[in-house]
């Protein structure tokens, strides 16, 4: 791979930064920079100005509204991204569901949600996850029986984030329980503004309403919402979950969050000498830089491989697995160097509005919630340890 930036790569850097500079709201930016929650009004007002731009879908083919960006182009967005502390696109739509339509969907799939995802008109969740079903995804008992034309869906499913501001689902059901685990499921659309569907809040170790349970009682869902073949779901998931777990290795907001441990680093936070000077606490920093240099170059192969029109393989297992830990040294690294204005546990604190007083410095009062809600980045996606198991069955062929 060679990165090194031609003159058409230097001016479109420029017009990024400049295209940030002039639609990122302040308070959006200030809200990520101090580990705060963003609303769904933060994240749709952005993703609405990637779209008048034509940058909502960097990763989609032209034809359907892609950008046609080089490797390098893409990586130049998502750095310029990372470094001014704006928002990602909401993933599950157009990083997860979408390519799954464009894949697997009917033309009149197409052309009826390709469009509301790019404008943001539609706000999707994933249902996956059921008590009981998580890493074992195969075990899922949510039903969907097919009646008069229609499925007819039961179940629960957990975990579901941002689901009460969701207007669709894409969802795992089982349609058929007589064959193998994997074979017996199928991948649909769920409109969850349909009667039987109930979204009841989880609230996390940080305080958030990011999590939900899902209820589905008799929810009816139209056939033309089949995604691919009844039976055929597992195909899909594993499609789907390849491009989330790339996603997930989010190796610009790491370096972002790394600068600002650096930052952190040089202030005397607690009275004492700053932690530049603790030997330590640097060689920390300094390891987890290495570590994430390495996941950068493994992240841009994999970019390279997608513009080429190669789908996710075992090495998007890798980068989930090194991504997530990262991302959970970091916050290691805020809470210790927080010291014990960190010890105050604050719950709501990353909630704007809330009006509790800040104690510390004010990156420092997220500094806890943040540790414990990235606990879950291990979890969710697939675990490590599953991923782990995956690549020794398709990398060492165990």
């Amino acid at each position: 791979m060679n990165l090194k930036f031609s003159q058409e790569d230097i001016k479109f850097k420029e017009e990024v930064k400049d295209f940030i500079m002039q639609n990122l709201d302040k308070n959006t930016q200030k809200k990520i920079n101090n580990g705060h929650h963003l609303s769904k009004d933060d994240l749709v007002n952005w993703q609405k100005k990637l779209y008048e731009k034509g940058w909502m879908a960097p990763n989609w083919p032209e034809e359907y509204g892609g950008t046609g960006w080089s490797i390098t182009q893409r990586y130049i967005f998502d750095e310029e991204c990372g470094a001014a502390a704006a928002p990602s696109a909401l993933p599950f739509g157009v990083t997860m569901v979408a390519p799954v339509i464009i894949k697997f969907g009917t033309r009149e799939q197409k052309a009826k949600y390709l469009p509301r995802i790019l404008s943001s008109e539609d706000w999707w969740c994933q249902g996956y996850s059921e008590p009981g079903s998580g890493s074992d995804l195969a075990s899922l008992s949510t039903k969907a029986e097919e009646i008069d034309g229609s499925y007819i869906i039961n179940g629960t499913k957990t975990w579901t984030t941002l689901a009460q501001h969701a207007d669709m689902m894409f969802i795992l059901v089982r349609t058929n329980s007589d064959c193998k685990p994997q074979e017996g499921i199928s991948f649909m659309l769920l409109d969850m503004k349909s009667p039987g569907v109930s979204v009841k809040p989880i609230i996390t170790l940080d305080g958030g309403h990011e999590v939900n349970m899902v209820y589905l009682e008799n929810v009816k869902v139209p056939k033309e919402n089949l995604i691919y073949e009844e039976n055929k779901g597992w195909t899909v998931a594993k499609y789907l979950l390849g491009h989330e777990r790339t996603s997930i290795a989010a190796v610009s907001r790491s370096k972002k969050a790394l600068s600002k441990v650096r930052e952190i680093a040089k202030l005397n936070i607690n009275g004492d000498s700053n932690l530049t000077e603790d030997s330590r606490f640097m060689d920390k920093v300094t390891k987890c830089d290495v570590r994430l240099q390495a996941l950068e170059y493994a992240e841009l192969k994999s970019i390279s491989d997608d513009v080429k029109g190669i789908p996710p393989g075992p090495e998007a297992s890798m980068l989930k697995i090194r991504g997530s830990e990262i991302q959970q040294e970091i916050t290691e690294l805020v809470l210790e160097a927080s010291g014990y204005y960190a010890n105050p546990y604050q719950p709501n604190i990353m909630d704007i509005g809330n009006n509790e007083p800040l104690i510390g410095p004010e990156w420092s009062s997220a500094a806890a919630p943040k540790y414990f809600n990235t606990r879950k980045t291990t979890i969710y996606g697939g675990s490590n340890e599953i991923q782990k198991n995956i690549l020794a069955k398709m990398v060492l062929e165990l």
